[in-house]
């Protein structure tokens, strides 16, 4: 059995992820999470969507982004722009 990486719990159903090169191994998708989702620049909660970027720094929403002092980012396009 494989060790999570984050954990540390010998499981017979981990998986592998890759990412920047690298592989780990998990027992469940939160630690996963726990292990190689951004943290957001303001709230410091874990960015498990697509969340919103400027420069090199991601918050978890445009909200956190606007109290943050950053501006112009928005987490959906204005109605008039969305099709239905």
């Amino acid at each position: 059995m494989i060790a999570c990486d984050q954990c540390g719990n010998h499981y017979d159903k981990t998986f592998r992820v890759t990412m920047g090169g690298r592989d780990y191994n998990f027992d469940c998708f939160e630690c996963a999470v726990s292990r190689l989702a951004p943290v957001c620049a303001h709230c410091d909660c874990r960015v498990i969507g697509h969340g919103v970027e400027k420069g090199d720094v991601i918050y978890c929403c445009a909200h956190c982004a606007s109290a943050s002092g950053v501006t112009g980012l928005a987490d959906r396009p204005p109605e008039e722009a969305r099709s239905h």
